[in-house]
């Protein structure tokens, strides 16, 4: 068993697929033991600084309920709040909240921000998303692929739309180190970043997944078991969305196109949805959407990842013991 302590989580990259693994091995079991009602607070006393530079429901939400149901308490800094606004370095506000605070969550525009807050904070800085990246999405949305499946690897997901976003890095980065195989179906000018879809294709060949982009969203659904999709505008582009809506417009996901995918193909998003836009209220709502089961996965990795970064692998023994047995819950890779 890998011991994560101390470990900074910015990007699924920095993650082997033991490692990867852990997280969701940890998630299921804090899962199990809240389920038994077993009090467990592994991070008592312990105390979670989070940044916020992007509005947020989901993140916010889930991060403070996390550390409040691992014994800890969240601490709510809205960028505006602090003196980063008024010109303080990030460096210095690294130093100085690494004095204070157990771990560090941030959600912000920037990834050189974050990365530049980790390389001077002396506590894990968690990315609660970024332009770039978005790891606790990915990481939730592997964690319901498994939950639903019993499996992760030799699955086929697709993303559908806008393939230049945070979630589709990560999802990227996520599948091809899981043994997942992952399709992107993204109209020209909007596919994922060459350097992120590169190293996808490197651990693709190390796991035996397969990495496929293309402009055709029926090429990409077909026989797939689950099926993704995003918001075409996101924060910060609010500009574009009168073109992106035209653009994106073919990429819907609607019932016609997940009639392309495995008859139990589940439907994904990492919400908010756009109804109407990126996914049908017929699609959003069906027997096979699995939005929410997703939202409230976002609850049970953040809280592995608090509990490994924080505590690391003493954690492991004490959910065995509270378990009845020596073993994690396991997630078949």
């Amino acid at each position: 068993m890998e011991d994560l302590k101390g470990r900074h989580l910015l990007s699924l990259q920095q993650y082997n697929k033991k490692e990867l693994m852990q997280i969701l091995e940890t998630a299921a079991a804090l899962q199990a033991i809240m389920a038994r009602g077993v009090p467990f607070k592994p991070l008592q006393g312990k105390t979670l600084g989070m940044i916020f530079n992007k509005n947020s429901t989901r993140t916010r939400v889930s991060f403070e309920v996390a550390i409040y149901q691992l014994g800890g308490h969240g601490l709510h800094l809205g960028g505006q709040e602090l003196q980063l606004a008024r010109g303080e370095s990030i460096a210095d506000t690294a130093r100085v909240l690494s004095r204070y605070l157990d771990a560090i969550m941030i959600r912000t525009y920037s990834h050189a921000e974050v990365e530049e807050l980790a390389a001077n904070a002396t506590v894990p800085v968690i990315n609660g998303l970024t332009d770039r990246f978005h790891p606790c999405q990915a990481l939730a949305d592997f964690y319901t692929l498994y939950k639903k499946k019993g499996r992760l690897a030799g699955l086929k997901l697709a993303f559908v739309g806008d393939g230049n976003n945070n979630v589709t890095h990560s999802l990227l980065l996520g599948a091809a180190k899981l043994g997942v195989d992952i399709h992107v179906a993204a109209p020209a000018g909007y596919a994922p970043e060459a350097e992120v879809l590169a190293l996808a294709r490197q651990e693709a060949k190390l796991s035996g997944s397969s990495v496929l982009l293309t402009t055709d969203p029926v090429e990409a659904v077909a026989g797939a078991d689950a099926v993704y999709t995003d918001v075409w505008t996101s924060m910060g582009k609010e500009d574009e969305a009168q073109e992106r809506c035209r653009i994106l417009a073919p990429y819907q996901v609607n019932s016609s196109l997940m009639a392309a995918a495995k008859p139990d193909a589940l439907f994904l998003h990492c919400l908010p949805a756009n109804r109407g836009e990126e996914v049908t209220d017929e699609v959003m709502d069906g027997p096979n959407s699995a939005v929410f089961d997703q939202a409230e996965n976002r609850l049970h990795v953040q809280k592995a990842v608090l509990a490994l970064l924080v505590r690391g692998g003493e954690l492991v023994e004490e959910m065995a013991n509270l378990l009845g047995d020596r073993k994690q819950p396991r997630v078949a890779g």
